[in-house]
């Protein structure tokens, strides 16, 4: 018990403070990108915050699972260089038995983990592009103003009202029009007004007319008149950001694994959870006394082994999206060969056992 309560108060301590400057860092690097993206126009300047916040907390499964690695090896690494773990060893504590410890520290973390990969990751992506879309929609409203020709976000479309309206709800005189790849139109009427609808912002005409002209293996030209015709200003946004990958729930994404896309993004949010177990063993596994190796040693370990991991992670994402391995195979290829040679690796430890202990043993059988 006096093990267990000394070594969980110093990894609280570690992790507190590793927490701390990682999320410094991440949140500086999130509000230089932000800052980014707004000078660009794909977010509003008043959401800079808001947009930095959801950044954050999806990648807060990365930040939580490295935090965790590092601190039980910054923790365990202080202890054998204050010669503690030789104390520890000495009244009959082995590395083996440390494991335990380890996991009733780091299972609530985990818990976190996997509740952030899963659930808070799909919900701030969802979030980021609704406050995107929505942008993108009062940019295009805000760019029509009376007596200029203004073109929308999407560079498409070019806007026109007279001069003499009152208001861009209530507009007279309107010019609309939209070039796309096979087909373009211009739309002139008397009158206009804003309807919103279903997220979605139309544009209704009165007394005007439409010419369309279509391009392709049969082109044509058509010109119609109308009393009243309705015009989609803007798609829905929420309907957009559902069409991410990204934002989709992860229960949506089990249910349809069968498209690759979602597979790969699933595996993605999987292996999240269980690299952080595997952080747990590899971190006891790697720490170890070596008196002229300094403190710095075992945090560079823990940062190139969290780099290769981590780049595992992003190569099997990008196999299983193109099919090059399923999801299952992959996970359990991955972290369950990463988990056995962690075990294999912390029982010889635990055993005693090496290459160079069992080399010498032979010698001394054979003289």
């Amino acid at each position: 018990m006096l093990f267990d309560a000394s070594l969980r108060k110093d990894l609280s301590r570690s992790f507190i403070g590793t927490l701390t400057v990682l999320l410094t860092v991440v949140v500086t690097l999130m509000l230089i990108r932000t800052l980014g993206q707004a000078s660009k126009g794909s977010v509003s300047p008043s959401d800079i915050m808001l947009v930095m916040g959801y950044t954050v907390l999806g990648y807060m499964p990365i930040v939580l699972s490295l935090s965790l690695f590092v601190a039980i090896i910054g923790t365990l690494a202080r202890m054998y260089q204050d010669s503690e773990m030789v104390i520890w060893f000495a009244s009959g504590m082995g590395i083996a038995g440390i494991l335990p410890t380890l996991a009733r520290f780091a299972w609530p973390l985990i818990v976190a983990i996997a509740a952030l990969a899963l659930v808070g990751w799909p919900w701030s992506q969802a979030q980021i592009l609704d406050l995107r879309y929505q942008f993108q929609q009062r940019s295009d409203i805000d760019r029509i103003a009376p007596g200029e020709f203004q073109v929308s976000s999407s560079g498409d479309s070019v806007f026109f009202v007279d001069r003499d309206s009152s208001s861009l709800e209530q507009a007279k005189q309107i010019f609309f029009a939209r070039m796309q790849s096979e087909e373009s139109s211009v739309t002139v009427a008397k009158e206009a007004s804003l309807i919103q609808q279903d997220g979605q912002t139309w544009v209704q005409l009165a007394s005007g007319q439409r010419v369309e002209q279509i391009q392709g293996a049969k082109p044509a030209i058509r010109v119609m008149e109308f009393d009243q015709y309705d015009a989609l200003l803007h798609r829905d946004p929420v309907g957009a950001a559902q069409s991410s990958v990204r934002s989709t729930p992860s229960l949506d994404l089990l249910q349809q694994s069968n498209d690759l896309a979602n597979a790969s993004e699933l595996a993605w949010r999987l292996g999240l959870v269980f690299a952080a177990i595997n952080y747990v063993i590899l971190a006891l596994a790697l720490t170890s006394s070596n008196p002229r190796s300094g403190r710095m040693t075992h945090i560079v370990t823990a940062l190139l082994v969290f780099v290769v991991y981590f780049n595992l992670l992003s190569l099997g994402e990008s196999w299983v999206g193109r099919g090059v391995v399923s999801a299952p195979v992959w996970l359990v290829v991955l972290h369950g060969g990463v988990c056995a040679v962690g075990l294999a690796w912390l029982w010889m430890r635990n055993a005693q056992w090496s290459l160079k202990r069992l080399w010498a043993r032979r010698q001394e059988v054979r003289v």
